[in-house]
């Protein structure tokens, strides 16, 4: 152990001294002055870089690459792929940040819900006294072709619904505009195409909403040997006849990390801001930092964050300082920055409060685009430093601005914030000593290893205190932790024969009931080996005891066809657990089932099948 705390103060812990925000004359990153002082910078990056490739070449094989030959840079977007603002009472998606919504495949709105689901967006009138489909429409526009297209992820503004998708087609981010009327009636407003890259991440969301704010991420790598122009983020509405992309990020509006760089990496990481509007058009801004490929992206009610660090695939990733940490005010003031080791796991290593902002980094991580999250995240400590430290480029983090985790995890982590304290496991136990660390990463205290006989596979907060999710065997297991001045495992469910459906933190809610308790559903495969069935399987916590209230389960319907123009498989999942009141609804693909609420059991009051199409393959 004693070895294993050596290497980590010396991988991630230590730094050299930092210079202090005070001593820096501007405390905000320096942008590009000009259009010409953009064009020089990338030029005698893609220079400097053909200079080091001819000399290692020559060194290699004793050759000199030809000046002529450009780097064959691959992308890993459609490759890997293949493989709100309303009232309270609407909120429905298991967020983050309370006040910050994120792009999902359910919303509510009044009596309505509002499903995106393969390339079409439904309204279903959900009342006390009503179920029924109140009207369909394609997620795309009139002569919009969907074909290479994926519409992930939806948003609701006021009566203004928001799509969000990507098209390898088209080579970037469509936001398509919808209006739902008081009848629930829909009808298409706009399409508008913003040039990006794949956002695409097996656990984060691209799109998030703030009042009538749109903010989402959209990196786009810039191809040093074509026209840079043709790689700036810009924005066209959709017409059959397009007119020409107006570009949205000036080159005053380019921030440079001094983060080291080589022309095979070169990523734009962009944060777009655009106005919702029930009127005029959609009005777009962009602020970018010039950074590597490897990212995640974080929203607080405060600021938008992105984590910029260099890939450990092809980098030396343990070197010390070897990412940066922008924050994006929302309020429009300029990015700054702070220097930082390793990476974080996902959206959810990330805390902004009490001006302070914790994140949970491994020496090893990958960032979260696409599916690095799941990979190894190496040595494991807690970067908690105060919003004060943020500065230009040259604020740096310090040694003790972390906190080492003496755990250990292969694959697949699981990390969450909750109340005052962090707790972070992996659904791959190995012959890890516990299941999950909790962390006091406020305050000076033990990490607190919590043996549950289960693997971490889901950790989520019931109010103050968490429940965290996972697989013994055959079983699918629920665990309640305690979270107060320490934090200790109270109960566990056991659901026999079952595993948890859905990975996304939307899969899963909690509707609390008092301080005390709540109910929480989550989506499931269970029953025997012939006939596993979907399922969302609902208890309730009181008092931290976990108690059965049975599940809501779909029909078995086979060898349906739909008639699937686009997004014909569900990255975001298809099944969520809906509370409304007494009502709860299992949304389970093209099955709605309605529940009520009777004592402590959940009892089944009406289903509905919304699919466009019911036509049984021959």
């Amino acid at each position: 152990m004693k070895i294993f705390y050596l290497l980590l103060a010396t991988i991630i812990l230590t730094s050299q001294t930092a210079l202090t925000t005070a001593a820096i004359n501007n405390n905000h990153l320096a942008s590009f002055r000009n259009e010409s002082d953009l064009q020089k910078y990338l030029q005698k990056l893609k220079l400097d870089d053909e200079k080091r490739n001819k000399t290692n070449y020559a060194k290699e094989v004793g050759a000199v690459m030809p000046a002529s030959s450009p780097p064959n840079a691959v992308s890993d977007s459609s490759a890997e792929k293949s493989a709100s603002a309303n009232s309270e009472s609407d909120a429905i998606t298991n967020v983050q940040t309370q006040g910050v919504d994120e792009g999902g495949i359910v919303k509510k709105l009044g009596d309505y819900l509002i499903v995106l689901r393969r390339g079409r967006l439904f309204s279903i009138k959900a009342s006390s006294n009503d179920l029924r489909t109140a009207s369909t429409i394609n997620a795309y526009g009139p002569g919009i072709s969907p074909q290479g297209a994926w519409y992930d992820e939806m948003l609701i503004s006021g009566r203004t619904i928001i799509v969000i998708g990507y098209s390898y087609a088209r080579g970037g981010t469509e936001i398509g505009l919808f209006r739902i009327g008081e009848n629930g009636q829909l009808s298409y407003r706009s399409t508008y195409h913003l040039r990006s890259n794949d956002y695409f991440s097996s656990r984060n969301f691209a799109s998030r909403l703030i009042g009538n704010q749109l903010i989402f991420y959209s990196p786009m790598r810039l191809n040093l040997y074509g026209d840079v122009n043709d790689s700036m983020p810009a924005v066209r509405p959709w017409q059959k006849n397009l007119d020409a992309f107006q570009r949205i990020l000036p080159a005053t509006r380019i921030y440079q990390s001094d983060l080291e760089l080589n022309s095979y990496d070169v990523t734009l990481h962009t944060v777009s801001t655009c106005t919702i509007s029930e009127q005029s058009d959609l009005d777009c801004r962009a602020s970018a930092v010039l950074g590597p490929s490897s990212r995640v992206f974080y929203v607080s009610g405060e600021a938008v964050y992105v984590w910029v660090g260099q890939n450990p695939r092809h980098t030396q990733a343990r070197q010390q300082n070897n990412a940066m940490l922008l924050r994006l005010p929302l309020n429009g003031q300029s990015p700054q920055a702070l220097r930082v080791s390793g990476n974080p796991i996902d959206q959810l290593s990330f805390l902004e409060r009490d001006d302070f902002l914790n994140v949970l980094v491994g020496s090893e991580a990958g960032g979260d685009g696409m599916w690095r999250a799941t990979g190894n995240a190496g040595s494991l400590a807690v970067l908690r430093v105060p919003l004060s430290a943020f500065g230009n480029s040259r604020a740096s983090s310090q040694s003790r601005n972390y906190r080492a985790i003496p755990a250990v995890f292969d694959w697949n982590l699981q990390n969450r914030f909750v109340g005052d304290w962090l707790l972070v496991g992996s659904s791959y136990q190995n012959n890890a000593s516990a299941s999950v660390y909790a962390v006091p990463y406020a305050k000076a205290g033990q990490t607190i290893p919590l043996n549950l006989r289960h693997s971490t596979e889901r950790i989520e907060a019931m109010g103050n205190d968490a429940v965290v999710i996972g697989s013994a065997g055959n079983d699918l297991v629920f665990s309640s932790i305690r979270l107060d001045n320490k934090a200790t495992a109270v109960s566990g469910y056991i659901q026999r024969n079952a595993v948890q459906s859905e990975s996304r933190t939307h899969g899963f809610f909690y509707q609390p009931e008092s301080a005390l308790s709540g109910l929480l559903g989550l989506p499931i495969i269970g029953g025997d080996n012939q006939r596993p069935t979907a399922a969302v399987k609902y208890l309730r916590n009181k008092n931290l005891q976990l108690s059965d209230m049975g599940m809501l389960t779909a029909s078995i319907n086979s060898n349906l066809n739909d008639n699937c123009q686009a997004s014909c498989v569900d990255w975001y999942g298809n099944a969520r657990p809906i509370f409304i009141g007494k009502r709860v609804y299992a949304l389970m693909g093209y099955e709605l089932v309605e529940g009520r609420i009777t004592g402590n059991d959940i009892v089944e009051q009406r289903r509905l099948n919304y699919a466009p199409q019911l036509q049984r393959n021959r």
